[in-house]
């Protein structure tokens, strides 16, 4: 069913939410070290199954027609099967994980109503892969596990997140499309910019001229309406590169709503004072906490 415009969440630039991308946990057992923890500085507390689904419902009523889950490692809870189980009818459920306790779980998620997965893999070297996590190297394993039990469980396509860190993995990029291409349409690279939240800039890349290199070994360059984000087709791998920073365009076609872990709606991810808080809020009042999260949503790179 086609929804009218009074029915939609449109904020005041124009943009109207399609998609959720709700945390469900602080909690997680690696340690990135760039990792922005979706911009939640919460308390610890986390959602129940049934405020979730709550929620999520209310958005679904507004023509939110994604979701996508995130933590901390949303895979520590014990109950996402059953917070998956618990959703309306969408186009598109995903999660992002570190991948590290996918392989037992894979098939269950599936069979919840998970469709696809984004799966953390910033190195195939193990030392490298233990200095940006500050966990074990054998932990590397259990995440190539979790990407073999993903595809057979129907979890594609599955796309793997590469942060890139200026003398860390940044001269290893050849290695990830060997990767990726073994697995050809069923894993899709994507190389993410780095968000200098840690202050962890000398580790930024120089994003124009990775893309230029994308551009001049790709055989085909497709773009994405969302962002006109281009990815590159490089010897059969697909390859995309997600550049939030600085970035006017990515922010004027955000059709994104953020949801932290104890149950705030949070407009941006790079502001903290303008949540609105929905953990103990009724299905009467949600509709109306909804529309006051979207007025409150700006641009947080826009040109003045």
């Amino acid at each position: 069913m086609n929804k009218t415009d009074q029915d939609l969440l449109t904020d005041t630039y124009g943009r109207t939410i399609k998609s959720l991308r709700m945390s469900i946990t602080n909690r997680c057992n690696l340690d990135c070290i760039y990792c922005h923890n979706e911009g939640d500085t919460g308390n610890g507390k986390e959602m129940s199954v049934e405020t979730i689904s709550n929620i999520v419902n209310v958005a679904a009523g507004f023509g939110v027609n994604k979701i996508k889950f995130s933590g901390g490692e949303p895979l520590v809870r014990r109950d996402f099967e059953d917070i998956i189980s618990s959703l309306p009818s969408m186009k598109d459920i995903s999660v992002t994980t570190n991948g590290t306790l996918l392989s037992s779980r894979a098939q269950d998620l599936k069979d919840a109503g998970l469709d696809r997965v984004n799966i953390s893999l910033d190195s195939l070297d193990p030392e490298k892969y233990q200095w940006i996590t500050n966990k074990k190297p054998s932990l590397l394993n259990k995440v190539l596990d979790g990407i073999h039990s993903a595809i057979d469980a129907g979890l594609i396509p599955v796309k793997l997140n590469m942060v890139m860190l200026h003398g860390i993995n940044d001269t290893k990029l050849d290695d990830m499309l060997e990767f990726t291409k073994e697995y050809s349409d069923d894993v899709i690279l994507q190389l993410i910019q780095l968000m200098d939240v840690k202050d962890i800039s000398k580790y930024q890349v120089d994003a124009d001229a990775i893309e230029q290199g994308l551009a001049k070994r790709a055989d085909e360059v497709r773009v994405r309406q969302m962002h006109h984000r281009k990815k590159y087709i490089i010897d059969g791998a697909e390859v995309e590169f997600v550049r939030p920073v600085d970035n006017t365009e990515f922010c004027a076609n955000c059709n994104r709503l953020r949801v932290t872990a104890d149950g705030k709606l949070k407009p941006c991810l790079l502001v903290n004072d303008d949540l609105v808080d929905v953990s103990n809020a009724s299905l009467e009042d949600l509709p109306d906490l909804f529309k006051l999260a979207v007025h409150k949503r700006i641009p947080y790179c826009r040109e003045v």
